[in-house]
């Protein structure tokens, strides 16, 4: 049965075929040769492609990769260069070119093959897919040392989040003020007043800057409150708890292990 099927449509093509061949013989135009493809335009290929991009889902892996790019064209940019290549993106970064091509097509792919990327225009639209230029309501929870230095060195304004007030438990500390990179002066503020300062100012991020044991109840408290995400350098597994929330932990010590193992190598190798 299907090859009879794969022969009826044989002869149906080569029938319309030879239509079309007697209509040209007899100076006729059949409306085969006056159809025009539909051809999208390059703008409406480009948005084509940015849609397909938007609707894939994107590895972590290439969402790590993202703030690097953006910081290193951050830093072209101001060096003046104006075109780069993925090869000389590449280099750079310590990846290659395919692994960048292959990045950027997770997003409809920027630029053109033998042309390269304008800088500017890349580094804006990585910038874009981030939310750089987001203002998510950023509380910090806990105002020791730690917290102390990401409230006073760390430009939210530049990372998507807008740093709106800082609380901690200690009597010692609070009603202290802290001034941020840009200025901007906070007084740290008591554990209790969180409640109704999140009612009002309504953040969305928290950072949890406070002892792995005392974070468990913070947490459920704070989404409790409304907050959606969390950059937690408290070392409590808040994704066990609360799996549909953003995470991203920072674990510092496990970064400077990292850099033990390294040096332990080289020793190994040398002796």
């Amino acid at each position: 049965m299907l090859g009879q099927e794969k022969t009826a449509i044989l002869l149906m093509q080569n029938e319309d075929f030879r239509q079309r061949i007697t209509a040209q013989r007899q100076g006729k135009r059949s409306s085969y040769f006056l159809t025009v493809p539909n051809i999208p335009k390059r703008e409406e290929k480009f948005k084509m492609q940015e849609k397909i991009g938007e609707d894939k889902t994107i590895s972590s892996a290439v969402i790590r990769r993202l703030p690097r790019y953006h910081r290193f064209l951050g830093e072209l940019e101001m060096q003046g260069v104006e075109k780069v290549s993925s090869r000389e993106l590449s280099e750079r970064m310590g990846s290659t070119a395919s692994q960048i091509r292959q990045d950027f097509n997770c997003f409809g792919g920027f630029g053109q093959q033998g042309y390269g990327y304008t800088v500017s225009e890349l580094h804006e639209k990585i910038g874009g897919i981030l939310g750089v230029n987001s203002e998510n309501r950023t509380v910090v929870i806990g105002a020791g040392n730690l917290g102390k230095a990401i409230a006073a060195h760390v430009d939210f304004s530049k990372k998507g989040c807008k740093l709106v007030g800082i609380f901690d438990v200690s009597p010692e500390l609070v009603n202290m003020k802290i001034e941020d990179i840009n200025g901007r002066k906070f007084e740290i503020l008591s554990d209790e007043k969180l409640n109704s300062f999140c009612k009002k100012e309504k953040p969305g991020v928290a950072v949890l800057c406070i002892p792995q044991s005392e974070a468990k109840d913070v947490v459920k408290r704070l989404i409790g409150l409304g907050i959606k995400a969390f950059w937690n350098f408290s070392h409590y597994d808040v994704k066990h708890d609360y799996p549909d929330v953003i995470v991203e932990n920072v674990h510092l010590g496990d970064s400077l292990m990292t850099l033990a193992y390294g040096l332990n190598h080289i020793n190994s190798i040398n002796n």
